[in-house]
Protein backbone atom coordinates (compact mmCIF):
# COMPACT_ATOMS: atom_id res chain seq x y z
CA UNK A 1 0.00 0.00 0.00
CA UNK A 2 1.51 3.36 -1.09
CA UNK A 3 2.16 5.99 1.56
CA UNK A 4 0.11 9.22 1.49
CA UNK A 5 2.04 12.16 0.13
CA UNK A 6 2.59 14.62 3.03
CA UNK A 7 2.66 17.48 0.49
CA UNK A 8 -0.88 16.59 -0.62
CA UNK A 9 -1.99 16.67 3.00
CA UNK A 10 -0.51 20.10 3.53
CA UNK A 11 -2.19 21.33 0.31
CA UNK A 12 -5.51 19.96 1.48
CA UNK A 13 -5.22 21.64 4.88
CA UNK A 14 -4.19 24.93 3.24
CA UNK A 15 -7.14 24.82 0.83
CA UNK A 16 -9.51 24.01 3.69
CA UNK A 17 -8.18 26.94 5.72
CA UNK A 18 -8.52 29.19 2.66
CA UNK A 19 -12.14 28.12 2.20
CA UNK A 20 -12.93 28.66 5.86
CA UNK A 21 -11.37 32.11 5.91
CA UNK A 22 -13.06 33.01 2.64
CA UNK A 23 -16.38 31.72 3.92
CA UNK A 24 -16.15 33.85 7.06
CA UNK A 25 -15.14 36.96 5.08
CA UNK A 26 -17.85 36.61 2.43
CA UNK A 27 -20.73 35.51 4.64
CA UNK A 28 -20.14 38.39 7.04
CA UNK A 29 -20.22 40.94 4.21
CA UNK A 30 -23.41 42.43 2.83
CA UNK A 31 -21.60 44.43 0.16
CA UNK A 32 -22.34 42.77 -3.19
CA UNK A 33 -19.44 44.47 -4.94
CA UNK A 34 -17.05 43.25 -2.23
CA UNK A 35 -18.28 39.65 -2.52
CA UNK A 36 -18.04 39.58 -6.33
CA UNK A 37 -14.64 41.21 -6.36
CA UNK A 38 -13.19 38.73 -3.86
CA UNK A 39 -14.68 35.74 -5.66
CA UNK A 40 -12.89 36.77 -8.84
CA UNK A 41 -9.60 37.58 -7.12
CA UNK A 42 -9.47 34.32 -5.14
CA UNK A 43 -10.49 32.21 -8.17
CA UNK A 44 -7.96 33.76 -10.50
CA UNK A 45 -5.23 33.73 -7.86
CA UNK A 46 -5.75 30.08 -6.95
CA UNK A 47 -5.89 28.83 -10.53
CA UNK A 48 -3.47 31.34 -12.07
CA UNK A 49 -6.16 32.28 -14.57
CA UNK A 50 -5.63 35.58 -16.42
CA UNK A 51 -9.32 36.47 -16.84
CA UNK A 52 -12.74 35.77 -15.40
CA UNK A 53 -16.21 37.26 -15.13
CA UNK A 54 -19.38 36.93 -13.07
CA UNK A 55 -22.78 36.94 -14.80
CA UNK A 56 -25.85 37.55 -12.63
CA UNK A 57 -29.47 36.90 -13.51
CA UNK A 58 -31.92 39.78 -13.18
CA UNK A 59 -35.02 38.35 -11.46
CA UNK A 60 -37.32 40.88 -13.12
CA UNK A 61 -36.57 40.10 -16.77
CA UNK A 62 -34.62 36.82 -16.29
CA UNK A 63 -31.74 38.08 -18.41
CA UNK A 64 -28.06 37.64 -17.61
CA UNK A 65 -25.82 40.67 -17.26
CA UNK A 66 -22.12 41.10 -16.57
CA UNK A 67 -21.84 42.10 -12.90
CA UNK A 68 -18.05 42.05 -12.58
CA UNK A 69 -15.11 41.10 -14.81
CA UNK A 70 -11.34 41.16 -14.60
CA UNK A 71 -8.58 40.62 -17.13
CA UNK A 72 -8.88 41.08 -20.86
CA UNK A 73 -12.40 39.79 -21.29
CA UNK A 74 -14.60 41.02 -24.15
CA UNK A 75 -17.23 42.12 -21.63
CA UNK A 76 -18.14 45.37 -20.00
CA UNK A 77 -20.07 45.65 -16.77
CA UNK A 78 -23.81 45.87 -17.34
CA UNK A 79 -23.60 44.10 -20.71
CA UNK A 80 -26.53 41.78 -21.43
CA UNK A 81 -25.68 38.21 -22.55
CA UNK A 82 -28.08 35.69 -24.18
CA UNK A 83 -27.60 32.51 -22.14
CA UNK A 84 -29.72 29.33 -22.07
CA UNK A 85 -31.74 28.06 -19.13
CA UNK A 86 -29.16 26.89 -16.56
CA UNK A 87 -31.40 24.27 -14.95
CA UNK A 88 -30.35 21.59 -17.45
CA UNK A 89 -26.65 21.84 -16.61
CA UNK A 90 -24.53 20.67 -13.73
CA UNK A 91 -22.61 22.79 -11.29
CA UNK A 92 -19.54 22.83 -13.53
CA UNK A 93 -19.45 22.94 -17.32
CA UNK A 94 -16.45 22.93 -19.63
CA UNK A 95 -17.53 24.63 -22.81
CA UNK A 96 -16.35 22.90 -25.97
CA UNK A 97 -17.68 22.40 -29.47
CA UNK A 98 -20.52 20.27 -28.13
CA UNK A 99 -22.05 23.24 -26.28
CA UNK A 100 -23.34 25.09 -29.29
CA UNK A 101 -26.18 26.62 -27.27
CA UNK A 102 -23.67 28.86 -25.50
CA UNK A 103 -22.51 31.87 -27.52
CA UNK A 104 -19.01 32.12 -28.86
CA UNK A 105 -18.68 35.09 -26.51
CA UNK A 106 -17.73 32.66 -23.73
CA UNK A 107 -15.89 29.70 -25.22
CA UNK A 108 -14.50 31.54 -28.21
CA UNK A 109 -12.79 34.17 -26.08
CA UNK A 110 -10.85 31.93 -23.75
CA UNK A 111 -13.51 31.57 -21.01
CA UNK A 112 -14.47 27.91 -21.34
CA UNK A 113 -14.98 27.08 -17.63
CA UNK A 114 -18.45 27.80 -16.32
CA UNK A 115 -19.53 27.39 -12.68
CA UNK A 116 -23.13 27.86 -11.61
CA UNK A 117 -23.89 30.28 -8.76
CA UNK A 118 -26.97 28.90 -7.05
CA UNK A 119 -28.48 28.02 -3.71
CA UNK A 120 -31.29 25.59 -2.97
CA UNK A 121 -33.82 28.35 -3.43
CA UNK A 122 -32.58 30.15 -6.52
CA UNK A 123 -30.16 30.31 -9.38
CA UNK A 124 -28.26 33.61 -9.51
CA UNK A 125 -25.77 33.31 -12.36
CA UNK A 126 -22.41 32.00 -13.47
CA UNK A 127 -18.72 32.35 -12.79
CA UNK A 128 -16.87 32.00 -16.11
CA UNK A 129 -13.10 31.70 -16.01
CA UNK A 130 -10.32 31.20 -18.51
CA UNK A 131 -7.63 28.53 -18.79
CA UNK A 132 -4.47 28.73 -16.74
CA UNK A 133 -1.78 31.10 -17.90
CA UNK A 134 0.51 28.05 -18.13
CA UNK A 135 -2.00 26.30 -20.46
CA UNK A 136 -2.06 23.33 -18.03
CA UNK A 137 -5.47 21.75 -17.43
CA UNK A 138 -7.22 22.20 -14.09
CA UNK A 139 -6.73 19.32 -11.67
CA UNK A 140 -9.64 17.61 -9.93
CA UNK A 141 -8.57 19.21 -6.66
CA UNK A 142 -8.61 22.68 -8.25
CA UNK A 143 -12.06 22.08 -9.73
CA UNK A 144 -13.32 20.86 -6.36
CA UNK A 145 -11.81 23.90 -4.61
CA UNK A 146 -13.46 26.25 -7.06
CA UNK A 147 -16.82 24.50 -6.77
CA UNK A 148 -16.69 24.85 -2.97
CA UNK A 149 -15.68 28.49 -3.29
CA UNK A 150 -18.55 29.14 -5.70
CA UNK A 151 -21.06 27.48 -3.35
CA UNK A 152 -19.87 29.63 -0.45
CA UNK A 153 -19.97 32.74 -2.60
CA UNK A 154 -23.47 31.92 -3.84
CA UNK A 155 -24.77 32.12 -0.29
CA UNK A 156 -22.95 35.42 0.24
CA UNK A 157 -24.30 36.80 -3.04
CA UNK A 158 -27.83 35.73 -2.09
CA UNK A 159 -27.49 37.46 1.29
CA UNK A 160 -26.13 40.61 -0.35
CA UNK A 161 -28.98 40.71 -2.86
CA UNK A 162 -31.49 40.21 -0.05
CA UNK A 163 -29.92 43.05 1.97
CA UNK A 164 -30.00 45.29 -1.09
CA UNK A 165 -33.68 44.49 -1.60
CA UNK A 166 -34.40 45.19 2.06
CA UNK A 167 -32.61 48.51 1.84
CA UNK A 168 -34.70 49.50 -1.16
CA UNK A 169 -37.84 48.50 0.75
CA UNK A 170 -36.68 50.55 3.73
CA UNK A 171 -36.13 53.55 1.47
CA UNK A 172 -39.69 53.26 0.23
CA UNK A 173 -40.94 53.05 3.81
CA UNK A 174 -38.81 56.06 4.71
CA UNK A 175 -40.49 58.03 1.95
CA UNK A 176 -43.90 57.20 3.38
CA UNK A 177 -42.76 58.18 6.85
CA UNK A 178 -41.31 61.39 5.45
CA UNK A 179 -44.67 62.25 3.94
CA UNK A 180 -46.27 61.97 7.38
CA UNK A 181 -43.49 64.05 8.91
CA UNK A 182 -43.96 66.65 6.20
CA UNK A 183 -47.64 67.07 7.03
CA UNK A 184 -46.76 67.39 10.71
CA UNK A 185 -43.98 69.89 9.99
CA UNK A 186 -46.29 71.99 7.85
CA UNK A 187 -48.71 72.60 10.69
CA UNK A 188 -45.92 73.07 13.26
CA UNK A 189 -43.36 75.13 11.36
CA UNK A 190 -45.77 77.47 9.61
CA UNK A 191 -47.38 78.43 12.91
CA UNK A 192 -44.33 78.53 15.16
CA UNK A 193 -41.27 79.45 13.11
CA UNK A 194 -39.77 82.92 13.15
CA UNK A 195 -37.21 82.07 10.47
CA UNK A 196 -37.98 82.04 6.78
CA UNK A 197 -35.53 79.32 5.71
CA UNK A 198 -36.92 76.43 7.81
CA UNK A 199 -40.44 77.33 6.78
CA UNK A 200 -39.55 77.35 3.08
CA UNK A 201 -37.69 74.09 3.50
CA UNK A 202 -40.83 72.45 4.89
CA UNK A 203 -42.82 73.97 2.03
CA UNK A 204 -40.34 72.50 -0.45
CA UNK A 205 -40.54 69.06 1.15
CA UNK A 206 -44.33 69.20 1.02
CA UNK A 207 -44.24 69.63 -2.75
CA UNK A 208 -41.56 66.98 -3.18
CA UNK A 209 -42.90 64.37 -0.76
CA UNK A 210 -46.62 65.00 -0.64
CA UNK A 211 -47.37 66.02 -4.22
CA UNK A 212 -44.39 64.26 -5.90
CA UNK A 213 -43.55 67.46 -7.78
CA UNK A 214 -39.88 67.61 -8.76
CA UNK A 215 -39.75 70.97 -10.54
CA UNK A 216 -41.44 74.08 -9.19
CA UNK A 217 -41.06 77.80 -8.62
CA UNK A 218 -42.48 79.99 -5.82
CA UNK A 219 -42.23 83.75 -6.39
CA UNK A 220 -43.61 86.73 -4.48
CA UNK A 221 -43.67 90.46 -5.08
CA UNK A 222 -44.41 93.26 -2.67
CA UNK A 223 -45.85 96.43 -4.11
CA UNK A 224 -43.16 98.79 -5.49
CA UNK A 225 -40.47 96.13 -5.03
CA UNK A 226 -38.80 93.74 -7.45
CA UNK A 227 -40.09 90.13 -7.56
CA UNK A 228 -38.29 87.64 -5.33
CA UNK A 229 -37.87 83.93 -5.91
CA UNK A 230 -38.55 82.32 -2.53
CA UNK A 231 -37.76 78.73 -3.47
CA UNK A 232 -37.26 76.65 -6.61
CA UNK A 233 -36.29 73.11 -7.51
CA UNK A 234 -35.40 71.14 -10.62
CA UNK A 235 -35.33 74.11 -13.01
CA UNK A 236 -33.16 74.09 -16.13
CA UNK A 237 -33.45 77.88 -16.54
CA UNK A 238 -33.40 80.03 -13.41
CA UNK A 239 -36.02 82.77 -13.32
CA UNK A 240 -35.14 86.34 -14.28
CA UNK A 241 -37.08 89.45 -13.34
CA UNK A 242 -38.94 89.67 -16.66
CA UNK A 243 -40.04 86.03 -16.51
CA UNK A 244 -41.27 86.32 -12.92
CA UNK A 245 -43.11 89.59 -13.65
CA UNK A 246 -44.99 87.97 -16.55
CA UNK A 247 -46.24 85.16 -14.32
CA UNK A 248 -47.21 87.55 -11.51
CA UNK A 249 -49.38 89.50 -13.99
CA UNK A 250 -51.51 86.45 -14.82
CA UNK A 251 -55.17 86.65 -13.68
CA UNK A 252 -56.18 85.17 -10.34
CA UNK A 253 -56.81 81.46 -10.16
CA UNK A 254 -54.98 78.47 -11.61
CA UNK A 255 -53.78 78.07 -15.17
CA UNK A 256 -52.90 74.95 -17.14
CA UNK A 257 -49.85 75.78 -19.25
CA UNK A 258 -50.80 75.42 -22.90
CA UNK A 259 -49.16 76.41 -26.16
CA UNK A 260 -50.06 80.09 -25.73
CA UNK A 261 -48.41 80.44 -22.32
CA UNK A 262 -45.35 78.49 -23.48
CA UNK A 263 -44.95 80.84 -26.45
CA UNK A 264 -45.24 83.90 -24.22
CA UNK A 265 -43.03 82.64 -21.38
CA UNK A 266 -39.61 81.09 -21.94
CA UNK A 267 -39.52 80.37 -18.19
CA UNK A 268 -42.50 78.01 -18.52
CA UNK A 269 -41.38 76.47 -21.80
CA UNK A 270 -37.72 75.83 -20.92
CA UNK A 271 -38.53 74.25 -17.54
CA UNK A 272 -41.51 72.17 -18.67
CA UNK A 273 -43.81 73.71 -16.05
CA UNK A 274 -47.40 72.52 -16.44
CA UNK A 275 -49.51 74.69 -14.15
CA UNK A 276 -49.46 78.11 -12.46
CA UNK A 277 -51.40 79.02 -9.30
CA UNK A 278 -51.70 82.76 -8.56
CA UNK A 279 -52.01 84.03 -4.98
CA UNK A 280 -52.82 87.42 -3.42
CA UNK A 281 -52.47 88.49 0.19
CA UNK A 282 -52.73 92.12 1.35
CA UNK A 283 -50.15 94.12 -0.64
CA UNK A 284 -48.29 91.07 -1.89
CA UNK A 285 -48.84 88.82 -4.88
CA UNK A 286 -47.31 85.41 -5.50
CA UNK A 287 -47.31 82.55 -7.99
CA UNK A 288 -46.62 78.85 -7.58
CA UNK A 289 -45.61 77.26 -10.89
CA UNK A 290 -45.28 73.46 -10.90
CA UNK A 291 -43.96 70.85 -13.29
CA UNK A 292 -45.31 67.34 -13.95
CA UNK A 293 -45.84 64.97 -11.04
CA UNK A 294 -43.40 62.08 -10.72
CA UNK A 295 -46.37 59.68 -10.72
CA UNK A 296 -47.53 60.97 -14.12
CA UNK A 297 -50.96 61.79 -12.72
CA UNK A 298 -52.60 64.98 -14.04
CA UNK A 299 -53.49 67.80 -11.67
CA UNK A 300 -57.02 67.67 -10.38
CA UNK A 301 -59.18 70.43 -8.98
CA UNK A 302 -58.45 69.06 -5.52
CA UNK A 303 -54.73 69.31 -6.23
CA UNK A 304 -55.05 72.96 -7.20
CA UNK A 305 -57.01 73.71 -4.03
CA UNK A 306 -54.26 72.08 -1.96
CA UNK A 307 -51.55 74.02 -3.82
CA UNK A 308 -53.45 77.27 -3.37
CA UNK A 309 -53.94 76.69 0.38
CA UNK A 310 -50.33 75.63 0.81
CA UNK A 311 -49.09 78.66 -1.12
CA UNK A 312 -51.24 81.12 0.84
CA UNK A 313 -50.11 79.59 4.12
CA UNK A 314 -46.47 79.86 3.05
CA UNK A 315 -46.92 83.44 1.81
CA UNK A 316 -48.54 84.47 5.11
CA UNK A 317 -45.71 82.87 7.07
CA UNK A 318 -43.10 84.61 4.91
CA UNK A 319 -44.78 87.96 5.56
CA UNK A 320 -44.79 87.31 9.28
CA UNK A 321 -41.15 86.23 9.42
CA UNK A 322 -40.00 89.11 7.18
CA UNK A 323 -41.67 91.75 9.32
CA UNK A 324 -40.34 90.24 12.52
CA UNK A 325 -36.85 89.84 11.11
CA UNK A 326 -36.77 93.41 9.83
CA UNK A 327 -37.79 94.80 13.21
CA UNK A 328 -35.35 92.64 15.17
CA UNK A 329 -32.51 93.35 12.77
CA UNK A 330 -33.10 97.07 12.88
CA UNK A 331 -33.14 97.13 16.67
CA UNK A 332 -30.06 94.91 16.89
CA UNK A 333 -28.05 96.97 14.44
CA UNK A 334 -28.96 100.21 16.15
CA UNK A 335 -27.95 98.82 19.53
CA UNK A 336 -24.70 97.35 18.26
CA UNK A 337 -23.75 100.50 16.38
CA UNK A 338 -24.43 102.59 19.46
CA UNK A 339 -22.18 100.37 21.55
CA UNK A 340 -19.53 100.28 18.82
CA UNK A 341 -19.55 104.07 18.53
CA UNK A 342 -19.07 104.42 22.29
CA UNK A 343 -16.17 101.97 22.25
CA UNK A 344 -14.59 103.66 19.25
CA UNK A 345 -14.80 107.09 20.88
CA UNK A 346 -13.02 105.71 23.93
CA UNK A 347 -10.18 104.44 21.75
CA UNK A 348 -9.38 108.01 20.75
CA UNK A 349 -7.24 109.98 23.25
CA UNK A 350 -9.37 112.21 25.46
CA UNK A 351 -7.93 114.43 26.66
CA UNK A 352 -4.87 114.80 24.45
CA UNK A 353 -1.58 114.56 26.36
CA UNK A 354 0.04 117.85 27.44
CA UNK A 355 3.37 119.00 26.05
CA UNK A 356 5.42 122.07 26.96
CA UNK A 357 6.39 122.74 23.37
CA UNK A 358 3.34 121.59 21.36
CA UNK A 359 -0.24 122.80 21.26
CA UNK A 360 -2.49 119.91 20.08
CA UNK A 361 -6.08 119.73 18.85
CA UNK A 362 -7.92 116.82 17.17
CA UNK A 363 -11.40 115.92 15.96
CA UNK A 364 -13.14 112.95 14.35
CA UNK A 365 -16.52 113.27 12.62
CA UNK A 366 -17.95 109.95 11.35
CA UNK A 367 -20.22 109.85 8.33
CA UNK A 368 -21.84 106.82 9.99
CA UNK A 369 -22.20 105.77 13.61
CA UNK A 370 -18.82 104.04 13.35
CA UNK A 371 -16.00 104.64 10.92
CA UNK A 372 -12.49 103.77 9.90
CA UNK A 373 -10.65 107.01 10.66
CA UNK A 374 -8.27 107.13 13.61
CA UNK A 375 -5.95 109.54 15.36
CA UNK A 376 -3.82 109.11 18.45
CA UNK A 377 -1.34 110.83 20.73
CA UNK A 378 0.73 108.72 23.14
CA UNK A 379 3.21 110.03 25.71
CA UNK A 380 6.29 107.86 26.42
CA UNK A 381 8.62 109.81 28.71
CA UNK A 382 10.10 112.78 26.81
CA UNK A 383 8.71 111.40 23.53
CA UNK A 384 5.29 112.09 22.11
CA UNK A 385 3.88 109.79 19.41
CA UNK A 386 1.31 111.34 17.08
CA UNK A 387 -0.67 109.32 14.48
CA UNK A 388 -3.51 109.52 11.99
CA UNK A 389 -4.94 106.73 9.80
CA UNK A 390 -7.73 105.96 7.36
CA UNK A 391 -9.01 102.38 6.85
CA UNK A 392 -10.54 101.48 3.50
CA UNK A 393 -14.32 101.25 3.59
CA UNK A 394 -16.76 102.37 6.24
CA UNK A 395 -18.84 100.93 9.02
CA UNK A 396 -18.08 98.09 11.39
CA UNK A 397 -15.36 96.30 9.31
CA UNK A 398 -13.34 99.50 9.10
CA UNK A 399 -13.84 100.26 12.79
CA UNK A 400 -12.58 96.79 13.77
CA UNK A 401 -9.43 97.23 11.73
CA UNK A 402 -8.95 100.68 13.23
CA UNK A 403 -9.17 99.16 16.72
CA UNK A 404 -6.50 96.60 15.80
CA UNK A 405 -4.19 99.37 14.59
CA UNK A 406 -4.71 101.30 17.82
CA UNK A 407 -3.86 98.23 19.90
CA UNK A 408 -0.68 97.52 17.92
CA UNK A 409 0.47 101.12 18.19
CA UNK A 410 0.08 101.17 21.97
CA UNK A 411 1.86 97.81 22.32
CA UNK A 412 4.81 98.62 20.07
CA UNK A 413 5.60 102.22 21.02
CA UNK A 414 7.25 101.31 24.35
CA UNK A 415 9.78 99.14 22.51
CA UNK A 416 13.17 100.69 21.97
CA UNK A 417 13.03 100.47 18.19
CA UNK A 418 12.86 103.00 15.41
CA UNK A 419 9.53 104.02 14.00
CA UNK A 420 10.54 102.67 10.57
CA UNK A 421 11.02 99.16 11.97
CA UNK A 422 7.81 99.35 14.00
CA UNK A 423 5.89 100.48 10.89
CA UNK A 424 7.16 97.42 9.01
CA UNK A 425 6.02 95.09 11.79
CA UNK A 426 2.57 96.71 11.89
CA UNK A 427 2.28 96.32 8.11
CA UNK A 428 3.19 92.62 8.22
CA UNK A 429 0.63 91.89 10.94
CA UNK A 430 -2.14 93.70 9.05
CA UNK A 431 -1.20 91.99 5.76
CA UNK A 432 -1.36 88.52 7.30
CA UNK A 433 -4.63 89.03 9.16
CA UNK A 434 -6.86 91.08 6.87
CA UNK A 435 -8.52 90.47 3.47
CA UNK A 436 -6.67 91.57 0.34
CA UNK A 437 -9.12 94.43 -0.24
CA UNK A 438 -8.53 95.99 3.18
CA UNK A 439 -5.60 98.29 3.85
CA UNK A 440 -4.77 101.44 5.81
CA UNK A 441 -3.22 104.76 4.94
CA UNK A 442 -1.15 105.73 7.98
CA UNK A 443 1.01 108.61 9.13
CA UNK A 444 2.77 108.82 12.46
CA UNK A 445 5.59 110.71 14.08
CA UNK A 446 7.75 110.75 17.18
CA UNK A 447 8.45 114.16 18.72
CA UNK A 448 11.31 114.52 21.20
CA UNK A 449 10.30 117.28 23.61
CA UNK A 450 13.89 117.70 24.80
CA UNK A 451 15.46 118.27 21.37
CA UNK A 452 12.52 119.43 19.25
CA UNK A 453 13.22 116.65 16.68
CA UNK A 454 10.12 115.51 14.76
CA UNK A 455 10.69 112.15 12.99
CA UNK A 456 7.84 110.77 10.88
CA UNK A 457 6.86 107.89 8.56
CA UNK A 458 4.15 108.27 5.92
CA UNK A 459 2.61 104.90 4.89
CA UNK A 460 0.55 105.94 1.87
CA UNK A 461 -1.39 108.64 3.70
CA UNK A 462 -2.35 112.11 2.48
CA UNK A 463 0.86 114.06 3.16
CA UNK A 464 0.34 116.40 6.13
CA UNK A 465 1.39 120.01 5.59
CA UNK A 466 4.15 121.78 7.49
CA UNK A 467 3.61 125.56 7.51
CA UNK A 468 6.41 127.93 8.50
CA UNK A 469 6.51 131.67 8.43
CA UNK A 470 7.81 132.99 5.13
CA UNK A 471 7.99 129.53 3.48
CA UNK A 472 5.81 127.55 1.12
CA UNK A 473 3.86 124.65 2.66
CA UNK A 474 5.96 121.48 2.88
CA UNK A 475 4.20 118.09 2.36
CA UNK A 476 5.49 115.36 4.66
CA UNK A 477 5.61 112.40 2.27
CA UNK A 478 8.68 110.36 3.26
CA UNK A 479 7.81 106.76 4.17
CA UNK A 480 6.53 103.85 2.10
CA UNK A 481 3.52 101.85 0.96
CA UNK A 482 0.05 101.50 2.50
CA UNK A 483 -0.32 99.18 5.49
CA UNK A 484 -1.67 95.75 4.54
CA UNK A 485 -1.13 96.07 0.79
CA UNK A 486 1.81 93.63 0.68
CA UNK A 487 4.55 92.30 2.98
CA UNK A 488 7.38 94.63 3.97
CA UNK A 489 9.93 93.79 1.30
CA UNK A 490 11.51 97.25 1.34
CA UNK A 491 11.97 98.90 4.78
CA UNK A 492 10.06 102.09 5.44
CA UNK A 493 12.04 105.32 5.45
CA UNK A 494 11.53 108.31 7.71
CA UNK A 495 11.75 112.05 7.44
CA UNK A 496 13.28 114.22 10.16
CA UNK A 497 12.86 117.93 10.89
CA UNK A 498 13.26 120.36 13.79
CA UNK A 499 10.17 122.23 14.93
CA UNK A 500 10.53 125.81 15.97
CA UNK A 501 8.22 128.47 17.39
CA UNK A 502 5.14 129.06 15.24
CA UNK A 503 5.60 125.94 13.10
CA UNK A 504 2.27 124.31 12.22
CA UNK A 505 1.56 120.74 11.04
CA UNK A 506 -1.92 119.70 9.90
CA UNK A 507 -2.68 115.97 9.69
CA UNK A 508 -5.93 115.06 7.92
CA UNK A 509 -7.75 112.18 6.19
CA UNK A 510 -9.11 112.22 2.65
CA UNK A 511 -12.58 112.85 4.07
CA UNK A 512 -11.45 116.48 4.34
CA UNK A 513 -9.80 116.98 0.94
CA UNK A 514 -12.37 114.84 -0.93
CA UNK A 515 -15.49 116.24 0.75
CA UNK A 516 -18.11 117.07 -1.91
CA UNK A 517 -20.46 119.98 -2.26
CA UNK A 518 -23.97 119.50 -3.76
CA UNK A 519 -22.50 120.01 -7.25
CA UNK A 520 -20.00 117.11 -6.68
CA UNK A 521 -17.00 119.42 -6.52
CA UNK A 522 -14.20 118.38 -4.15
CA UNK A 523 -13.10 120.55 -1.26
CA UNK A 524 -9.50 119.96 -2.27
CA UNK A 525 -6.10 120.62 -0.72
CA UNK A 526 -5.94 124.21 -1.96
CA UNK A 527 -9.00 125.20 0.09
CA UNK A 528 -7.55 123.40 3.10
CA UNK A 529 -4.21 125.22 2.76
CA UNK A 530 -5.99 128.53 2.32
CA UNK A 531 -7.88 128.11 5.61
CA UNK A 532 -4.69 127.00 7.39
CA UNK A 533 -2.70 129.96 6.13
CA UNK A 534 -5.40 132.46 7.08
CA UNK A 535 -5.65 131.10 10.62
CA UNK A 536 -2.10 129.91 11.35
CA UNK A 537 -1.53 132.51 14.08
CA UNK A 538 -4.43 131.12 16.13
CA UNK A 539 -4.28 128.28 18.62
CA UNK A 540 -4.39 124.68 17.44
CA UNK A 541 -8.02 124.33 18.58
CA UNK A 542 -9.11 127.49 16.76
CA UNK A 543 -7.32 126.41 13.57
CA UNK A 544 -9.04 123.02 13.72
CA UNK A 545 -12.46 124.59 14.28
CA UNK A 546 -11.91 126.97 11.36
CA UNK A 547 -11.17 124.05 9.01
CA UNK A 548 -14.13 121.95 10.18
CA UNK A 549 -16.50 124.89 9.90
CA UNK A 550 -15.29 125.65 6.37
CA UNK A 551 -15.80 122.02 5.32
CA UNK A 552 -19.29 122.03 6.82
CA UNK A 553 -20.25 125.14 4.91
CA UNK A 554 -18.79 123.69 1.70
CA UNK A 555 -20.68 120.38 1.98
CA UNK A 556 -23.87 121.80 3.49
CA UNK A 557 -23.33 119.48 6.46
CA UNK A 558 -23.52 116.34 4.30
CA UNK A 559 -20.47 114.10 4.65
CA UNK A 560 -19.89 111.07 2.42
CA UNK A 561 -16.76 110.03 4.35
CA UNK A 562 -15.28 110.33 7.82
CA UNK A 563 -13.49 113.59 8.61
CA UNK A 564 -10.47 113.51 10.91
CA UNK A 565 -8.01 116.29 11.72
CA UNK A 566 -5.00 116.55 14.03
CA UNK A 567 -3.42 120.02 14.33
CA UNK A 568 0.07 120.38 15.84
CA UNK A 569 1.45 123.83 16.59
CA UNK A 570 4.79 124.68 18.19
CA UNK A 571 4.20 127.09 21.05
Amino acid sequence: MAEADPLDGRHARFELKTLLDTSRMLIESTDLDFVLNNLLLISMGKLFAPKAAILLRDPTDRKFRVAKNKGRTPFHEGQELPLPDPSTYGDTVYLDASHSEFPELLAGNGLPHLFQLRTRAQHMGFLVIGDKASKQPYSDREIEFLENLVNISAVAISNSLLVRELRQTNLQLDRKVQELHTLFDLSKEFNATVDRDPMLRVFKFALLGQMFIRSFLFVKKRRAEAPECLVHNGLKQLPDEAGMTYLLDLPDGHHHVGDRLRQESDLLAENGLQAVVTLSLQDERAILAVGPRATGDPYSESDFNFLSSLGNLALLSVQKTDLLRERIEKERIEEELSIARTIQERLLPNPLPKDDRLDLAAMNVSSRQVGGDYYDAVRRGDELYLAIADVTGKGIPASLLMANLQAMLHILTPLERGICEITGKINDVIYKNTPSDKFISFFWARFDSATGVFEYVNAGHNPPFLLRAGEDPIPLAEGGMLLGAMPTFVPYSSGTLHLGPGDLIALYTDGVSEAMDPADEEYGEERLLDVLMKNRVLSAADILNAVVEDVRRFTHDKYSDDITLLVIKHR
